[in-house]
């Protein structure tokens, strides 16, 4: 009868996850929704009503090649923030990390004034300069500055907002490379080169870009996600200019927020936003990443435990309790049974082997359903760059970073299996990051060099 009990348990248990299962044919429909997105995000006036907002990067180029050079980079993103300093080497093609330096900022600095923020960052840079014999050296600068900005110019970003439990006044609305030069001014002890702003997904890109110069897409799928790509200059209504190509980071992890993936979302997906800090925003991001994906599953294991269908019916304190299932968890338990047996213990559950067999088939199908809805996502912008360029067939490459990526067993095989399916004329690679945030940024201000010193030839 225990067998008998299971087959109509089972049916119940896949009631519960058909929801999750999306089929080819929605995966497509899915893709012909954000390709109407970006199209709105792109253009001139509609962008403001734009759920995925594209906003231009003014990076209007990938690597060639022929950068090289010494740069430093910094990387502001949260309660830490890192000085580096990365050498391009142009006859082995290669980005070196020289060295690099990590810097706390107090909670008293977070939210204290725009000028103590800036003032520090400008008194770490030298100490590091000092410690790395580079003073005296006027060097370029990447800026990493992973917060809501418009961009106006690739030296030129205005802060939109503070997040992360940052809160300095008199920096919102304002430009933070000016705030940094004006930091630096203020010392008069050293001074920096041109300053290249780098969204954490373009630095991705670019430094992938200097191994693989056919990389044209960067995809972050880590907490969050969101991706950039280069897009014809004719088409990006907000700028001027119609030659050559700039580099668009999409936000796509805002696609929905209109509510055009209503039809998809499940009972769990609405619970996850409903309890988020920010219900109704990043409603593609809340179905994807890795800061949604295990308290997806929790609500999952719940239900089937409140009818009954799992841990006899028990559920724990830890199973009760928000937040309590992490993300790491699916993939300890997709990794195979024996990691099942020993989380389900660790959240203090009744299991038998039937369960952890379910747990386990709750994990695969809510990374699997991520997996798929972030390839359906990445074909659309595949197809974009091709049918953009009149091409029968596209060879491109994706830099891509992440810990959802990276450290899930079958996540990057199902994504590029999806992906096939999804972009059929589309020959896309992958090749992971290394340090983004750092060497990107240092290979995105090598190519706005690059660029300058080649308008300056042509116009002498």
């Amino acid at each position: 009868s225990r067998s008998r009990r299971t087959r109509g348990e089972a049916v119940k248990v896949e009631k519960h996850l058909e929801p999750f299962r999306l089929s080819l044919e929605k995966l497509q429909d899915v893709s012909a929704r954000l390709r109407k997105d970006m199209l709105r995000g792109l253009g001139k006036h509609a962008h403001h009503r734009a759920a995925v907002k594209m906003l231009p990067t003014f990076v209007r180029a990938t690597p060639d090649g022929t950068e090289k050079g010494d740069f430093l980079a910094l990387d502001l993103g949260g309660t830490n923030f890192r000085v580096l300093h990365v050498r391009v080497l142009e006859e082995e093609q290669r980005v070196l990390k020289m060295d690099s330096q990590i810097c706390a900022i107090p909670q008293e600095i977070m939210l204290g004034t725009g000028e103590k923020l800036f003032d520090h960052i400008a008194a770490c840079l030298a100490e590091f300069l000092d410690s790395q014999k580079l003073r005296g050296q006027t060097l370029p600068l990447g800026f990493t500055f992973s917060f809501p900005c418009e961009q106006k110019e690739i030296d030129k970003s205005i802060l939109i907002r503070w997040t992360k439990g940052f809160n300095c006044s008199g920096v919102e609305g304002e430009d933070v490379v000016r705030l940094l030069k004006e930091a630096i001014h203020r010392r008069g002890d050293y001074d920096i080169g041109s300053v290249a702003m780098v969204n954490d997904t373009v630095g991705t890109m670019m430094s992938c870009g200097y191994r693989d110069q056919s990389c044209e897409i960067g995809m972050i799928i880590g907490t969050g996600t969101n991706a950039c790509y280069m897009e014809e200059m004719k088409n990006v209504k907000r700028v001027e200019g119609e030659d050559g190509r700039m580099c668009i980071n999409t936000e796509w992890g805002g696609f929905g927020d209109d509510g055009s993936l209503k039809d998809i979302l499940t009972e769990f997906d609405e619970e996850v936003d409903k309890t988020s800090i920010n219900p109704g925003v990043h409603t593609f991001e809340k179905m994807i990443s890795g800061m949604y994906l295990g308290e997806i599953v929790r609500l999952v294991l719940l239900k089937l435990t409140e009818e009954k269908l799992l841990f006899k019916g028990c559920p724990s304190e830890a199973l009760l309790t928000p937040g309590s299932f992490e993300t790491k968890f699916i993939s300890e338990i997709e990794d195979g049974l024996e990691n099942a047996k020993k989380i389900l213990t660790k959240l203090a559950l009744d299991w038998d082997l039937v369960d952890a067999c379910v747990a386990r088939l709750v994990c695969d199908t809510v990374s699997s359903r991520s997996a798929r809805l972030c390839a359906a996502a990445l074909a659309t912008i595949a197809n974009r760059i091709r049918t953009n360029r009149g091409l029968d067939h596209l060879k491109t490459t994706v830099g891509v970073d992440g810990t959802v990526y990276r450290k899930h067993p079958n996540f990057s095989d199902e994504l590029q299996a999806a992906v096939r399916l999804l972009a059929p004329k589309c020959d896309v690679s992958f090749l992971i990051s290394e340090d983004g945030s750092g060497k990107g940024a240092a290979m995105v201000t090598a190519v706005a060099q690059r660029l300058a010193l080649h308008c300056m030839l042509n116009f002498l």
